[in-house]
C-alpha cells in the first residue's frame, strides 16, 4: 500500500519495502515521482528526505519534459525512421504480394498491398521490429547468462508505455520495449543486462548497483544516453 506526500504541484508516491536505504526516482515521460523506503520508515521521515531533494526532483522533471519526442509516424515515402540508432528514409512500395520490409544502405523498403492504410503499414513495421529484436536478444541473453550466473526462462518483446524493460523475478522472465530496436545496439544490451540483474537483485538497491558496477561498469553512461534520446510518440505518450 502506498501513501502520497505533496509539495505544491509535486506528488510523491511512498511505498515501503525490505531494503536498507531510501530510493527516490523520477520516471519518464511525465516526471512521476516515487520514493521507496525501508520497512518501518515513518511518513514524517520520508517527507523530510523528499523535502531535502526537491531541487533535484524539479531538475529531473524539467529534463524529462523538455526531452524531444518523435512526431507520430505516418509511414509514407521519404519519412525518417530509425533502426539500431541509424536514420533511414522510408520507401513505401504497393504490390499485390505478402507485406514485407527490407533494409539496405540508407533506406527501408516497406512493401504493402495497394490501398493499405497507416494502421496496416504500422503493423507490418512493428512485426519487422519485433523480428529484429528476436534476432538480437537471444544472443545477448546467451552471452550474459554465464557472466551473471543466471538463467532466463523466457523473454518477451512488446510495446511498453513507460519503461524500457521489465523483470518477473519469480517466473524468471524479462520483457523488452520494442522501441529499443530504434536505439543503438549497445543500449539494448544495457537494458538486457539491467533486467537480467533483477533476477538476482529484484530492487534497485545496493546489491543491484554492485552487480552493474562489476559486470557493466558503463551502465550509468548507457542509462543517461538512453534517457536523452528522442522518445517515441506512441510509446511514451504522456
Amino acid at each position: 500500500m502506498s501513501e502520497t506526500i505533496r509539495f505544491g504541484e509535486i506528488a510523491i508516491a511512498v511505498t515501503r519495502k525490505d531494503i536498507k536505504h531510501v530510493h527516490l526516482s523520477v520516471h519518464p515521460p511525465s516526471g512521476r515521482v516515487t520514493l521507496v523506503a525501508p520497512t518501518g520508515t515513518r511518513l514524517t521521515v520520508a517527507h523530510a528526505y523528499a523535502a531535502s531533494r526537491l531541487g533535484w526532483i524539479r531538475e529531473q522533471q524539467t529534463k524529462l519534459r523538455a526531452q524531444p519526442r518523435e512526431s507520430p509516424r505516418r509511414f509514407v515515402t521519404r519519412e525518417s525512421h530509425y533502426v539500431w540508432g541509424t536514420r533511414y528514409l522510408l520507401s513505401v512500395i504497393e504490390r499485390n504480394q505478402k507485406p514485407a520490409v527490407m533494409l539496405d544502405h540508407r533506406r527501408i523498403r516497406l512493401i504493402v498491398r495497394p490501398g493499405s492504410d497507416r494502421a496496416k503499414r504500422e503493423a507490418v513495421m512493428h512485426a519487422w521490429h519485433k523480428s529484429l529484436l528476436h534476432e538480437a536478444v537471444p544472443r545477448l541473453i546467451a552471452k550474459w547468462e554465464p557472466l551473471l550466473g543466471v538463467k532466463v526462462a523466457a523473454y518477451f518483446v512488446q510495446r511498453m508505455k513507460t519503461r524500457w524493460g521489465g523483470c518477473n523475478h519469480g517466473a524468471r522472465h524479462i520483457r523488452l520495449n520494442t522501441e529499443l530496436v530504434k536505439k543503438p545496439k549497445d543500449l539494448l544490451e544495457y537494458v538486457v543486462v539491467h533486467e537480467m540483474a533483477h533476477l538476482i537483485a529484484p530492487t534497485h538497491g545496493e546489491r543491484f548497483v554492485a552487480l552493474l558496477n562489476e559486470h557493466y561498469p558503463s551502465w550509468r553512461e548507457a542509462r543517461a544516453e538512453l534517457n536523452e534520446l528522442q522518445l517515441g510518440a506512441a510509446i511514451w505518450k504522456a
